[in-house]
């Protein structure tokens, strides 16, 4: 049986002292929210269990997003769409794919995409941040995260984040993001200046959703992040104090438990949803 990794959760220095800060990633916070028992096998359990095969989609993702990070550290005059090409085919990968055909088709879909991305954008510009870890602290959390880019507008901060997959985000989907919520608070401490607006850039249809925070938006999910984060703790004490792990984690199930990396070891999860095949949440 797993054993509870160490001390994963905020208790008091001495009484009437502040609890220690709870240090965290929003990645990290919404996989407890998505299913407590995923995040039990993700972050706590030693040793961890075994993943799946790796996913098709993740491979698109992770070589879009090197490529347009080594884009940026080019020279301003090397900054040009064929150099954006010849990025990606450098760094692709091939995991996930049903085969040698659709590794390669999917490649080419991938350059044209970036190739027209990369043609709207100012090669003379100088983001202050690409692909650059930002922190902040609530009077809860310790919030860190890596955020695609930054850039400025004027004497204001903007929080980019690409995507790369068949959802075509739109307002709504920048305005719920935590994750985009807690850069912009990131990037507030890390660079000393105003940060309010949030970009989806989706390199696949160069469609860019947005959203400016006010301080009440920012707040709400300081809020949610908070509570996520008591929740952890408190079912991680749970289990430190002799509780049960399957209560204090329980699976929370759904369709998503297709996807997920550990159902393998998830009956629940099993029986709850099929199992997608590695390549399955390729745009059509």
């Amino acid at each position: 049986m797993a054993a509870i990794a160490g001390s994963a959760f905020v208790q008091p220095l001495l009484e009437g002292m502040p609890a220690r800060l709870f240090a965290c990633t929003p990645s990290r916070l919404a996989t407890f929210t998505d299913c407590p028992r995923r995040y039990r096998m993700t972050y706590l359990d030693r040793p961890a269990p075994g993943k799946g095969p790796p996913w098709a989609h993740n491979s698109v993702g992770a070589a879009v997003h090197t490529a347009l990070k080594q884009w940026w550290d080019l020279p301003p005059a090397r900054r040009t769409p064929p150099s954006a090409g010849a990025l990606l085919d450098a760094v692709w990968l091939r995991d996930g794919f049903r085969d040698d055909a659709q590794c390669d088709q999917w490649r080419a879909s991938a350059r044209e995409w970036l190739i027209r991305y990369v043609s709207d954008l100012d090669p003379a510009e100088e983001p202050p941040g690409v692909e650059r870890t930002v922190a902040a602290t609530t009077l809860r959390l310790a919030l860190s995260g890596r955020v695609d880019r930054i850039d400025r507008r004027g004497e204001e901060l903007v929080v980019v984040d690409y995507k790369t997959g068949r959802w075509v985000p739109d307002e709504d989907d920048a305005r719920g993001s935590q994750a985009l919520a807690m850069y912009v608070l990131g990037a507030r401490r890390t660079f000393h200046a105003q940060c309010r607006r949030v970009e989806l850039h989706h390199v696949p249809t160069g469609t860019i959703a947005a959203f400016e925070h006010s301080e009440e938006s920012l707040a709400r999910h300081v809020g949610r992040a908070e509570d996520t984060a008591v929740d952890i703790v408190t079912a991680t004490a749970a289990v430190g104090a002799g509780g049960s792990r399957e209560e204090a984690f329980p699976p929370r199930t759904g369709g998503h438990c297709g996807w997920c990396d550990v159902r393998r070891h998830c009956p629940e999860g099993q029986r709850a949803a099929p199992a997608r095949e590695p390549w399955a949440a390729l745009r059509p």
